[in-house]
């Protein structure tokens, strides 16, 4: 009996004990749950480590179709590997007809630009009372592209470039640019008056004196790459991305500054290198008031710039220093 007795208390002491062991498990596990929760309180900057908050809703993106593809991979790679919950809609109507649809009532949150924002532009925006942030992205080159064929004119210089655009010099053969070259008419390319890549050629490498009534200029710039890759007579221009990306269908041309032809790369456009004359920085403008309502506008712009420097070179441009990056960053975080 006293063996029953004993066997019985020990089941017993065991009994509590496990049940005690139970109980502590299900009140820490209640813990973890109120503390994972408790972690969506924390930023959702990329590469922080810490957990990101779960947002969701809509990034409206428009304008540069120069901007396009390292816009449309920053919204690709922010949708598969930070907020799934998150459409960022990226569109290309082109720089200047992206500010008609940014600078409206419930405009487009961003809008991707070429050039910067004109004074009429932000005379817009100061109208409306509508707060604009100017976003610096990366740096792209204007590459003059021929025909694989054109074995003539893969190297001229600036002004050889800018005297067959121009309407007063009257260069309508590759024989008027320099005598050996053939007698053959010259057939001008470019994106029309939509994109910002047009108008900073214009403005700036054209002194805005008149372009050419000949040059064929497009929308599209796959229309453009399609035509010059047909048209063994060819020269166009845009942005460097969009030469990467065609390197089997167009030759891009090396240009001569003063010291030597220079071929435009990752590696030459720079705003103080050797291509320099035909280098820009490209942007991005933020609406504020937008960024100060929906946290996912503002998350997007946060990790845009932080990611930008990852993705520039695949998608045709070159990166910016990271301290520029770095004062970007820390302007975004304060609008929090």
């Amino acid at each position: 009996m006293k063996s029953m007795r004993r066997l019985f208390l020990l089941i017993s002491m065991i009994a509590i004990a496990l049940f005690a062991v139970a109980c502590s498990s299900d009140t820490n596990g209640n813990g973890g749950t109120n503390n994972t929760g408790n972690s969506n309180s924390g930023s959702g900057d990329a590469g922080s480590g810490e957990a990101s908050v779960e947002l969701e809703g809509s990034v409206v993106i428009d304008g540069s179709g120069t901007v396009y593809p390292l816009m449309a991979k920053l919204a690709e790679n922010y949708m598969i590997n930070e907020q799934e919950g998150v459409s960022v809609e990226v569109s290309r109507a082109g720089t200047s007809a992206g500010f008609k649809k940014f600078l409206v009532e419930n405009g487009t949150d961003f809008n991707d630009a070429s050039r910067q924002i004109k004074d009429e532009e932000q005379a817009e925006a100061d109208a409306l009372g509508m707060e604009v942030k100017e976003l610096k992205v990366a740096l792209d080159g204007l590459t003059f592209v021929v025909h694989p064929e054109n074995d003539w004119a893969t190297e001229l210089t600036e002004q050889e470039i800018i005297d067959i655009f121009l309407a007063s010099t009257g260069k309508e053969n590759w024989s008027d640019v320099r005598s050996d070259f053939p007698n053959e008419p010259i057939n001008t390319y470019g994106p029309n008056e939509n994109h910002g890549t047009y108008e900073f050629f214009w403005e700036v490498i054209l002194g805005k004196e008149d372009l050419s009534s000949d040059v064929n200029l497009q929308q599209e710039y796959s229309t453009l790459v399609d035509l010059i890759s047909k048209d063994k007579n060819a020269i166009g221009f845009f942005g460097y991305g969009y030469y990467a990306n065609n390197t089997d269908k167009l030759t891009a041309v090396k240009v001569d500054f003063g010291n030597g032809p220079v071929e435009p790369s990752l590696d030459t456009i720079k705003e103080d290198g050797a291509y320099a004359n035909f280098t820009r920085p490209v942007f991005t403008y933020l609406n504020v008031d937008h960024a100060k309502e929906k946290p996912q506008v503002l998350d997007f712009a946060i990790y845009a710039m932080k990611s930008v420097n990852d993705v520039a070179g695949e998608t045709g441009f070159a990166p910016l220093p990271s301290e520029e990056i770095d004062k970007v960053v820390s302007e975004l975080e304060a609008l929090k």
